[in-house]
């Protein structure tokens, strides 16, 4: 098996901040752009509230993955935690509902990309995104860190152009900021279910260990410092643009945020909108093709996918079958795929992983203050993932229980070769 800083391991060259840029590229990404009109349709009065629920929970699965990470520094994320401290099953269950559901959120991304920048060939921009960006994560992950350090700065200075826009402007009242659940409970936690998916590019640092320096130390600081930072913008950005449209109007406006600029008289920066969230969508789908190929690698590292993306490239260092393999399936899906489809599918799958991580580091000290934040992690995982839309909770337990078949086959087949060995 290749190990971590072998011949055939991947090459470390990422930093805190390097690391911290991964996070923020998949985070505030194109779910600030699209998100918040769901999520007010869902909490009214409560969505606040909600932003402060996902945050919590999302905090708690932040913590875990940090101590964990800082223990296991390997490519995989949750599916080696899983593998480490709950046993095979586990691990199998976390990677197939990271890369089944991130998949699915690429695809999602990708059409995203399409949307804005040209509605009526949506799919064919989302297929050359994808194969675009596909290309660059080839060249090797710290391309793949600048282009998102890029991605970044353009999409903070949109954003920090939508509050200040909204906020001084005459149209913005502080008397819509209502505070309120008139959601509570099934809304609040419907939209932060909703929410949490915005927030859950974290994962992508932890599933980069393999290609930080120094990652026991690194990863636990990138973790909270990007999860920290998505807070205080989407916050920011919430608070913005309630103050214009308000509860009602942001749950029937299409594009919140250029609904919420228009509404205060400043139509001038609602193409500037239109192209920020094209570039948010970009920078997701660049670290959800990274973090998704990464976790690939490992599970074809232990023979639970195809032994032949176990391949790192001699000269780039990085998982090129891997990333190859993904891309296609992506770029498929992003041709043929409606993206309302992808989102609800994703995020059960994402909010699975995560519960697995927190049970994961559950184990890892028996004291009860210790265990304290993963159990809250582990609740709020189920309690959102429950909360979530009837059809994509069926649609994901069907899917995880595919994926459950899938290891029963693989082990019977493992416990014959071995009987047929003993003969």
């Amino acid at each position: 098996m290749t190990t971590p800083g072998s011949a055939g391991g991947l090459r470390r060259t990422l930093g805190v901040g390097d690391a911290v840029v991964v996070g923020l590229g998949a985070m505030v990404g194109a779910g600030i752009f699209a998100a918040l009109g769901p999520a007010a349709r869902a909490a009214g009065s409560g969505l606040l509230p909600a932003l402060a629920v996902a945050a919590v929970v999302a905090y708690c699965n932040a913590l875990s993955s940090a101590r964990l990470a800082a223990r296991y520094p390997a490519s995989g994320g949750t599916y080696v935690y899983g593998r480490e401290r709950l046993g095979a099953f586990w691990g199998h269950l976390a990677g197939w509902a990271f890369v089944v559901g991130k998949t699915a959120s690429c695809a999602a991304m990708a059409l995203t990309v399409g949307a804005y920048v040209w509605p009526g060939r949506a799919h064919a921009v989302a297929v050359a995104a994808v194969v675009a960006l596909t290309a660059v994560n080839y060249g090797g992950v710290r391309k793949s860190a600048r282009l998102a350090r890029l991605i970044v700065g353009v999409v903070l200075a949109v954003l920090a152009g939508v509050v200040v826009v909204c906020l001084g402007s005459g149209e913005s009242d502080a008397g819509r900021l209502d505070l309120g659940v008139s959601g509570f409970p099934g809304g609040v936690l419907r939209a932060a279910g909703l929410l949490f998916f915005a927030f859950a590019g974290y994962a992508r640092i932890a599933t980069l260990g393999e290609e930080v320096r120094d990652p026991a130390r690194t990863v636990p600081r990138a973790i909270p410092l990007a999860l920290g930072l998505a807070l205080a913008v989407y916050a920011a950005v919430s608070v913005a643009v309630l103050s214009v449209l308000g509860p009602d109007g942001l749950g029937r406006a299409e594009a919140p945020l250029a609904d919420a600029v228009r509404a205060a008289g400043a139509s001038g920066w609602v193409p500037v909108v239109r192209v920020g969230a094209a570039v948010a969508a970009v920078g997701s789908l660049l670290s959800l093709l990274v973090g998704v190929s990464r976790t690939a690698l490992a599970m074809a590292r232990d023979r639970h996918l195809p032994s032949v993306l176990a391949a790192v490239h001699p000269r780039f260092r990085v998982p090129h079958r891997a990333e190859l393999a993904v891309g296609a399936v992506v770029a498929v899906l992003a041709a043929t795929v409606d993206v309302r489809g992808a989102i609800g599918f994703s995020s059960f799958g994402v909010l699975t992983y995560y519960a697995v991580a927190n049970a994961s580091a559950w184990t890892l000290d028996p004291a009860p203050r210790a265990r304290l934040v993963p159990a809250a992690g582990l609740i709020g995982c189920a309690v959102l993932a429950c909360s979530l839309p009837a059809a994509s909770v069926a649609a994901g337990a069907g899917v995880l229980a595919l994926g459950v078949l899938v290891y029963g086959v693989r082990a019977r087949r493992g416990r014959r070769k071995e009987w047929l060995g003993k003969r």
